[in-house]
């Protein structure tokens, strides 16, 4: 499989190639040249295979012959380590939970997965990389988790100052060895803007061999694929059919759910859940992209205003609105909503989900109700982080403490460490320097 520029203007790569860059040199996002399509057989006897059996036969097609098959399998043993369970919500609602591996995050599978994929490039090549990755909450802890104590691997995490919760610092900023926390006065838009200026910075290029562990990053984006796949498997058997409502703040994970979608995969339509930063149900309403300034919020890993993953959606559709639309549909909602929908999730079911789950449940309910027909669909809504995350919110809004998780308690116990940035230079001086 080659991967090319979404901007056109740089040479097509490899797998390992495009995930080493990050980002293609004319500061493009990388793309296959083809979505390559399963076979109505393996549809058909999914609930046959196992979660390692169905990951190897969606992604190797993405990756060739760039890693032997022995060691993909091996790689994506080491990925799938949890499991994704499926919790009824109410007759046609259920809540995919993703937040079972070792972050209690749903990035956790994307991390682990590219992690050990540039561990294997190394093992060649013998070279030291440093990932540069932003982050607006989950990503930090869970690439940091990844990549921890890996040969020639360095890694520097971006996060907005007072923009990320008490836990997820922790989890990005206790770990030290090879991972490094930068807090940057700023928005999560800043500290992206940070990182795409650091792939085109000729002077970097010079000096070290950067990636981004962002879901710009194809090894990162494409991993996200397996859960679609296994949950796809676990569903009942049904005539229904099946909606899932993703929580979307950068719209990686939507866009692989897309792509599984494009591979096959039998899902109805997806739904794009955001919080108050509404740029893409704008953008389906009106069919222009104005992006405004991120706004804080409650799910603070999706305060993000300009999505950098939309553009492969775009891609995905042959930038035709009308076929995106089709496809996906997209719904906004506020802080007091979201505050809603936990309070009544939690008094209907007594089960305690995240803001963002909480966001992703608002979408799905809204879509299935406004056909005419509701009964005729399964939905799914993805719960993508571990309600400890954002237990000071949730706890005030059903008035319930929260048990803390034994890997969480073991995280509160260190100390933060954090450098403070205020600027794109300084990132570039801190990078140099390193």
């Amino acid at each position: 499989m080659k991967y090319f520029s979404l901007n056109n203007n740089s040479k097509d790569v490899g797998f390992i190639e495009a995930i080493e860059r990050g980002l293609a040199p004319d500061r493009g996002l990388y793309f296959p040249k083809e979505i390559p399509q399963l076979s109505n057989h393996f549809f058909k006897n999914i609930k046959r295979y196992t979660d390692s059996e169905i990951a190897f036969r969606v992604i190797h097609p993405f990756i060739g012959n760039d890693i032997p098959k022995n060691i993909l399998k091996e790689i994506i043993k080491k990925t799938l380590k949890f499991n994704f369970p499926i919790v009824n919500v109410s007759k046609n609602i259920a809540s995919l939970e993703l937040f079972h591996g070792p972050t209690l995050a749903f990035k956790d599978v994307g991390a682990r997965f590219m992690a050990n994929c540039l561990s294997y490039s190394n093992k060649i090549k013998n070279k030291k990389i440093t990932i540069l990755v932003a982050t607006s909450g989950d990503t930090g802890g869970a690439v940091a988790n990844g990549f921890f104590k890996l040969k020639n691997i360095d890694v520097v995490i971006l996060f907005p100052k007072k923009k990320v919760s008490v836990i997820q610092e922790y989890q990005l900023t206790t770990l030290g060895k090879n991972i490094t926390a930068l807090e940057v006065e700023g928005s999560f838009d800043d500290c992206q803007n940070f990182v795409k200026n650091a792939f085109i910075d000729p002077d970097l290029q010079q000096k070290i061999n950067l990636t981004s562990a962002n879901s710009i990053n194809v090894g990162r984006w494409l991993a996200q694929m397996f859960y679609y796949f296994s949950a796809y498997r676990d569903l009942p058997k049904t005539d229904k059919k099946v909606v899932i409502s993703v929580p979307s703040g950068n719209f990686g994970n939507i866009c692989a759910g897309l792509v599984s979608k494009k591979m096959g995969l039998p899902i109805n339509h997806f739904i794009a859940s955001t919080n108050s930063n509404d740029t893409i149900p704008r953008y389906l309403n009106s069919g222009e992209y104005k992006p405004k300034k991120s706004k804080q919020t409650i799910s603070n890993a999706m305060d993000v205003s300009d999505p950098s993953n939309f553009i492969r959606i775009q891609k995905l559709f042959n930038n035709d609105l009308f076929g995106l639309k089709k496809s996906v549909s997209a719904y906004s909602y506020s802080d007091k909503q979201t505050e809603k929908a936990i309070r009544e999730i939690y008094k209907l079911k007594n089960y305690i989900i995240d803001p963002h789950g909480a966001i992703g449940y608002l979408g799905l309910n809204d879509f299935i109700n406004s056909k005419t027909d509701p009964e005729n669909f399964q939905g799914l809504f993805l719960e993508t982080a571990h309600p400890i995350k954002f237990s000071k919110t949730i706890e005030n809004i059903i008035n319930q403490k929260i048990q803390i998780p034994k890997e969480i308690k073991n995280i509160l116990k260190k100390k933060k460490m954090s450098i403070p940035i205020k600027d794109y230079n300084q990132l570039k001086s801190f990078l140099i320097a390193k």
